[in-house]
C-alpha cells in the first residue's frame, strides 16, 4: 500500500515526501486547520500576482473549508521551522451525483520558493490522493498568461481541452482561461 493510500485509509497524515529545497527538507502532509494562517498568506500572494485566480480576496476559513474536499488538502512544510511553503487542494465542480468524481485543482506556492519543485511535488501527491479518494477526473482553469502553471499541469498528465475566451472580468480586464484536465488511469475505468 502506498503512503497516500494508507493516509486516506487511516485518515491521518503519513505522506512523507522529502526533497531538497533551498537547502531545507520539505514534507508534504495533510493540511490542518492550524495551517490556515500561512496557507491564507500564500493564497493572498497568488491573488496579488493577478494571474492565479479570479478571486480578489481570500475567504474566511469556514467558507474555504466548506468548499474543499477534506481528504484532498495538502501543505508543503519546511521540516525546520514548520513554515508552510505551498498548498494544494481539490473542490467539487458540481453537486450533481454524476460528477462526484470530478474535482478542480488549486496549487499555490509561496513566492520566495517558486521554481523549486514544491508545486510539482504537491501536484504529484494530490493526484495520488485524489485517485485513492475516488476522483476520476481532475480539471484546472488556468489563465492563458500563466505559463508556469500550464507547464506544471502538463508535466503531471493534464491536457489542454480548450480556451474559455473572456470567461470573466478581473480588475476591469476580460480574461481567457485554458481548461485542462487529467483523466485517471486507475479510477472510473
Amino acid at each position: 500500500m502506498r503512503d497516500s493510500e494508507r493516509w486516506v485509509a487511516e485518515g491521518k497524515g503519513n505522506l512523507n515526501r522529502e526533497f531538497g529545497v533551498l537547502s531545507e527538507q520539505v514534507q508534504i502532509v495533510p493540511m490542518k486547520r492550524e495551517d490556515w494562517a500561512l496557507v491564507r498568506g500564500i493564497y493572498e500572494e497568488g491573488i496579488a500576482t493577478g494571474n492565479a485566480t479570479f478571486e480578489t480576496g481570500v475567504p474566511e476559513w469556514a467558507s474555504w473549508d466548506a468548499k474543499h474536499l477534506k481528504n484532498c488538502r495538502l501543505v508543503a512544510h519546511a521540516r525546520r521551522g514548520g513554515e508552510v511553503l505551498g498548498w494544494a487542494a481539490l473542490s467539487h465542480v458540481s453537486s450533481r451525483p454524476a460528477y462526484q468524481g470530478v474535482a478542480e485543482v488549486s496549487v499555490y506556492v509561496a513566492g520566495s520558493v517558486r521554481g523549486q519543485r514544491i508545486g510539482s511535488e504537491l501536484l504529484s501527491v494530490l493526484v495520488e490522493t485524489s485517485e485513492v479518494a475516488g476522483i476520476w477526473m481532475l480539471q484546472a482553469g488556468i489563465f492563458a498568461e500563466n505559463a508556469a502553471s500550464l507547464a506544471l499541469h502538463e508535466k503531471h498528465g493534464f491536457r489542454r481541452v480548450g480556451i474559455r475566451e473572456k470567461i470573466a472580468c478581473l480588475n476591469g480586464q476580460w480574461r481567457d482561461v485554458v481548461l485542462m484536465e487529467r483523466r485517471s488511469q486507475k479510477v472510473g475505468k
